[in-house]
């Protein structure tokens, strides 16, 4: 049964790989918790992941003083959805100049398609500077009705 009251969950944790499994744990529990269904749960989980291991190698440069902050915000209305916020403390980069994944010379290297996967899997996603410093991440997931198809797989 999904959650019918607001649901908002912050973590603050130095930049540590170790705590993508954390993350993991605490995004699928929010998913389950408004009633996404297992596929949707997953392509969420996907999006955290790689963003959250963006803001620690890109972003923070694995310095491991430096912090990653990760928001969920779930809504409940007609249409449930889950809000997610990846903040890092690095120098940030420009979104823009992103290469494309898809690109021919880019077909077969071995990374830089999180944000193409981040950006395929969630309904909204907002690269941008933060006003405290760092990068930020935002996505949106909102849950399909029952016996709706999910466009994401």
């Amino acid at each position: 049964m999904a959650h019918k009251h607001p649901l908002n969950i912050h973590i603050e944790f130095n930049s540590a790989f170790d705590m993508l499994d954390f993350v993991q744990i605490v995004s699928d529990h929010v998913c389950k918790d408004i009633g996404m269904d297992d596929d949707a749960t997953h392509w969420v989980s996907v999006a955290v992941r790689e963003s959250v291991a963006n803001a620690i190698k890109h972003g923070n440069k694995n310095e491991y003083a430096k912090k990653v902050f990760v928001d969920f915000n779930g809504v409940f209305a007609d249409v449930s959805e889950v809000s997610i916020r990846v903040r890092d403390q690095g120098a940030g980069f420009d979104p823009d100049e992103v290469a494309d994944p898809l690109a021919a010379e880019n077909l077969l290297k071995g990374s830089g398609r999180g944000i193409f996967l981040i950006r395929n899997f969630m309904d909204e996603v907002v690269l941008q500077r933060a006003p405290q410093g760092g990068m930020e991440v935002r996505m949106v997931k909102r849950v399909q009705p029952a016996g709706a198809s999910d466009l994401t797989t």
